[in-house]
């Protein structure tokens, strides 16, 4: 008689389910976007969130296709920017992109901050700390992009904003010649301020990762400012319809400043080349 002493191998059984959860790569976004459990009660002043991460991609693309044209010396860079709006094809449409594309992203960042103070959103300090320096990052990109035209408003903001550098005690002069590249903004200025205002995207999108990432560890806040763990519903498909209806509202004023009114939000002393000996009255 023998005993029944087999040793039975049992594979443990795959992963069962969709693929968006067993994929590990797709399984990271999946959990970031898709399948992400978000408070119930969430308002329309959660949109402007994604809105900003929209207003970043545009602002990446138009401002690549923009450089391609774009020439950084102070003898060329105005005209090639009306090289840009009359002989490149839909470059028009481009710049009034891109240039109207950062005025939407401070209205934008500004309707999103408003909410974090008013909801209390600024009580979760790690993601907090990130969206400032997002904001900061922000307004070094928009001074620096301000400049490259080279118009009389790009110029004379440029020797204002910079000035300030001299304040600082002992080494403000020092630091504000090193930025210059000289004795006044020139043409060693733009080629500086340009290579930043290309590079600085690329560091904002990497804080911006670490601006959700902190975001989705602890869950959004709320209306109620209250804990809503056990009343959460996923991202999908309830909360990208409101995303999706704030683009579509997003684009219909968007397309209206590019397309119908691109200087509303302008300023038409940029129309005129730089010119280091006259200064614009109201400066």
């Amino acid at each position: 008689m023998v005993g029944n002493n087999t040793t039975h191998n049992i594979n443990p059984p795959k992963s069962v389910g969709p693929w968006r959860k067993t994929n590990k790569l797709v399984k990271i976004m999946n959990d970031s976007f898709y399948d992400l459990p978000c408070p119930v009660n969430l308002n329309a002043w959660w949109s402007f969130g994604s809105m900003l991460g929209l207003c970043l991609v545009i602002q990446l693309l138009s401002g690549l296709l923009l450089s391609i044209h774009y020439t950084a010396h102070e003898d060329m860079a105005f005209d090639s920017v009306v090289h840009i709006m009359r002989n490149v094809k839909k470059g028009w449409m481009l710049r009034n992109i891109h240039a109207n594309g950062s005025s939407m992203f401070f209205i934008c960042i500004y309707a999103h901050i408003a909410r974090g103070l008013y909801y209390g959103s600024y009580l979760d300090k790690t993601v907090w700390y990130f969206g400032v320096h997002l904001f900061l990052l922000t307004m070094a990109e928009a001074f620096l992009g301000y400049t490259l035209p080279w118009g009389q408003m790009s110029y004379w903001g440029a020797t204002v904003i910079t000035n300030m550098l001299s304040v600082i005690p002992v080494v403000g002069e020092s630091m504000l010649r090193y930025v210059w590249g000289g004795w006044t903004v020139c043409n060693a200025t733009l080629k500086r301020f340009y290579t930043l205002h290309f590079l600085l995207p690329f560091v904002m999108v990497a804080v911006v990762f670490l601006h959700l990432f902190f975001l989705h560890e602890k869950g959004s806040n709320n209306p109620l400012g209250i804990e809503s763990d056990t009343v959460c519903v996923p991202f999908h498909p309830f909360y990208t319809i409101k995303d999706l209806f704030g683009y579509v509202c997003f684009s219909f004023f968007f397309m209206y400043l590019v397309c119908v009114d691109p200087e509303l939000l302008g300023n038409h002393l940029n129309y005129w080349p730089a010119n280091p000996m006259k200064t614009p009255i109201h400066v």
